[in-house]
């Protein structure tokens, strides 16, 4: 299993060269992944690439880019320029958003989600694939009239989908090479989320998906943040899906699945996500109480990884 971290990209004063600088710092302590939001800011797939191309030996991952807004074959460009640039180093995560965002800053209509995502994915499987496209679905359409590789994009990337409902993982593990839950405890992933989405790869004939397993985490007494967590996390307690996994994961809000404490606790819970099936866990949230708290959960999290 495989340790690693977020890189807070939302902050307005983080310039490229702090990113770096992080990154860094997520190396030198042992972390062996680096997972890079994409907010209305920074370009997740740039960013990833500027990271990878100077800090070698740490592999960078967008957690995630919402299908919404995007089409297969740009986001195919992106996700094979970063793996060139890193070397074979990057991970394209996929989301399927929110109704807030889709609508409210996009201007398009929420609608049939899972069947975008569907569509999504095979047409980018045969540009990452082969290079070419010839997908017409009812909609999403990808054509190729000239190649659409990138030299020394190699391997594959691999695509990952922030899936957590029934027929997300059930498209996800059909067409994808794993998920990105978040907010999703062990009790949720062992129980629910990873037997579905296990099920459906091995129907398609699929290797085993990974479960990179994100988990808001910083090694600090409760007291000090609980009251900044729960402010902080309480956005997602309005979104249907999100509290439908915390609901499974036998909690009543998302704060209550970060995780304070010191070292020994920190490691408690990375084991317990191990055994519920999470191939790779991803700290999240460990800039909460400045620079100082986020290194000591990293240089924890890079003993353990």
């Amino acid at each position: 299993m495989t340790v690693g971290v977020t890189l807070d990209t939302t902050g307005n004063d983080l310039l490229i060269d702090d990113a770096v600088r992080q990154a860094r710092e997520a190396r030198a302590s042992g972390l062996t992944s680096l997972w890079l939001g994409q907010t209305f800011g920074y370009d997740s797939p740039t960013l990833a690439a500027l990271i990878g191309r100077e800090v070698p030996d740490i592999q960078v991952g967008s957690s995630a880019l919402p299908v919404f807004g995007r089409h297969p074959l740009l986001v195919a460009g992106q996700a094979q320029t970063a793996q060139a640039a890193t070397g074979g180093r990057y991970n394209l995560g996929l989301a399927l958003g929110t109704k807030m965002f889709t609508e409210g800053a996009f201007g398009l209509p929420f609608e049939r989600p899972v069947a975008r995502l569907r569509e999504f994915l095979t047409a980018l499987r045969q540009l990452l694939e082969t290079g070419h496209a010839d997908y017409e679905g009812e909609l999403i359409t990808a054509r190729t009239p000239k190649p659409a590789t990138v030299p020394g994009a190699e391997p594959t990337v691999p695509v990952l989908v922030a899936a957590m409902g029934p027929q997300a993982l059930r498209v996800t593990g059909r067409l994808a090479d794993g998920i990105l839950p978040y907010l999703a405890g062990p009790r949720a992933l062992e129980e629910h989320i990873v037997p579905e989405l296990t099920r459906a790869a091995e129907e398609a004939g699929r290797p085993a998906p990974r479960v990179v397993a994100f988990v808001p985490g910083v090694t600090q007494r409760p007291d000090a943040l609980r009251a900044k967590v729960h402010e902080a996390f309480a956005f997602y307690d309005q979104i249907p899906s999100y509290a439908r996994v915390i609901e499974l994961s036998g909690h009543r809000h998302a704060a209550d699945l970060a995780v304070f404490g010191d070292e020994k606790k920190l490691a408690e819970t990375v084991r317990r996500y191990r055994d519920a099936g999470a191939t790779d866990v991803v700290v999240s949230g460990s800039e909460l109480d400045g620079d100082d708290a986020r290194l000591r959960t990293w240089e924890v999290l890079g003993e353990l990884a």
